[in-house]
């Protein structure tokens, strides 16, 4: 159930929506409580707050909501001149880090939001015309102002945060701290690789769509599994594409007890969305990593010191993953032998993942070659005897491009 709710919680949130409706919605509903309030004060013959008259109050509230909306369209006009310039420098892959950005999404929200409350106030103003008797919201309009100081902070606060979120330190910090967090609830440290023989696949359950699997729903397998006394191996890991008719679980055992609704909640509990999502998939931060790197190393921009800051926190990473348990699948039990086996990424995987890449486009790189051989020796000096092999072998791979320096600078970047 926790984890249900945390992967609508992450859809929700990646969305540049829900936030500002949030606050769009409790600033309107404000309106029409204080309103009521003022109507209140109003049969009592009292205006509190606000003292003018109805023609000040419209002036006020006019320019109070033409001016939150011009802020509102600035803000929406400079988040995607922004999400171009890091789509085009860093990788398109990064874009997600800024839509869930909340103080953006906070700050357009108070904008829209305090238009949104000059409008629903200004229409409640009313003169002293025909039969209409004079009504000026004071509470309500005097409420406006606050709603004023309260967006000029947030669009400071806005502006504070879009120039220090635009530079590479920062957008690799944030998808690191999220890898990390990824980390933490994908890979326990006191996980067990249980048993995952689960013998001949009785029915293979193919994909009734495309996409790439963002989030595995495992307690509702393990329901299945229970139901119907079967195992089940799910065969696509979390961040692979899914094409149409591909198999997405293998079902063990006797499914005679295996219906038409069973099979629909098997098939609904693999996620596909079209990208991938960084909540169930530590891998995906890796490659978003990466992509900065090789974007960094390439010839039009040539900044092998960012590419070293990837490379930094990809150390980081890999020593976090250095000292868990790594089994290439997590199985769950379900009752008696009944399992849900779930892939996952290996230590192979992982170090594979993040030095692979970045040393062939680097080759010719001193900083990459000393950056990367100090993490070889670092994580060789780091983990257990059976994850050496791969170690080992990244280190004869990194020897080997020496030969794309120059004679002269193949001692410097031998030395370290």
């Amino acid at each position: 159930m926790l984890a249900r709710i945390r992967r609508g919680w992450s859809r929700l949130l990646s969305g540049y929506w829900f936030i500002p409706t949030a606050i769009l919605l409790v600033v309107s509903a404000l309106a029409f409580a204080l309103v009521e309030l003022d109507s209140r004060l109003a049969a009592d013959g009292r205006q509190v707050g606000f003292t003018g008259g109805p023609d000040s109050a419209r002036e006020l509230l006019s320019a109070v909501a033409s001016s939150t909306l011009t802020l509102a369209a600035l803000v929406f006009s400079v988040t995607v001149v922004v999400l171009q310039l890091a789509s085009g420098q860093f990788s398109p892959r990064v874009l997600r880090t800024f839509l869930r950005d909340l103080r953006n999404q906070a700050a357009l929200g108070v904008f829209l939001a305090t238009f949104m409350y000059a409008l629903l106030v200004l229409r409640e103003v009313r003169g002293e015309d025909g039969t209409v008797d004079k009504f000026v919201p004071g509470v309500s309009v005097a409420f406006s102002f606050a709603l004023v100081v309260l967006s000029i902070g947030f669009f400071i606060q806005y502006i504070h945060n879009i120039t220090g979120s635009i530079r590479v330190i920062e957008i690799i910090d944030q998808v690191s701290r999220e890898t990390a967090d990824a980390i933490e609830r994908m890979h326990a440290r006191d996980a067990v690789a249980g048993n995952q023989e689960v013998g001949p696949a009785s029915v293979a359950l193919r994909s009734e769509t495309r996409g790439v699997v963002t989030s595995v729903a495992v307690d509702t397998l393990l329901q299945v599994a229970r139901r119907c006394g079967v195992s089940l191996a799910v065969v696509p890991r979390a961040g692979e594409f899914v094409a149409t008719g591909m198999p997405l679980i293998t079902v063990h055992g006797d499914t005679s007890r295996l219906g038409d609704d069973d099979k629909r909640d098997i098939r609904r509990s693999i996620r596909l969305m079209k990208e991938r999502d960084l909540a169930e998939d530590p891998a995906f931060g890796f490659r978003q990593l990466v992509d900065i790197a090789e974007r960094a190393l390439s010839p039009g921009v040539n900044d092998p010191t960012t590419a070293s800051q990837c490379l930094d926190h990809l150390h980081d990473l890999l020593r976090r993953l250095a000292e868990r348990p790594l089994p290439p699948a997590r199985v769950e039990t379900a009752t008696g032998d009944a399992r849900v086996v779930v892939p996952q990424p290996t230590w192979d995987d992982y170090v594979a993942l993040a030095l692979d890449e970045i040393r062939h486009w680097g080759a010719g790189s001193i900083q990459i070659h000393q950056r990367m051989g100090s993490i070889l020796d670092d994580l060789a000096s780091t983990v257990r005897a059976d994850r050496l092999a791969v170690l080992d072998e990244r280190r004869r791979m990194l020897d080997a491009r020496l030969a794309d320096l120059p004679a002269v600078e193949q001692v410097s970047a031998a030395a370290g």
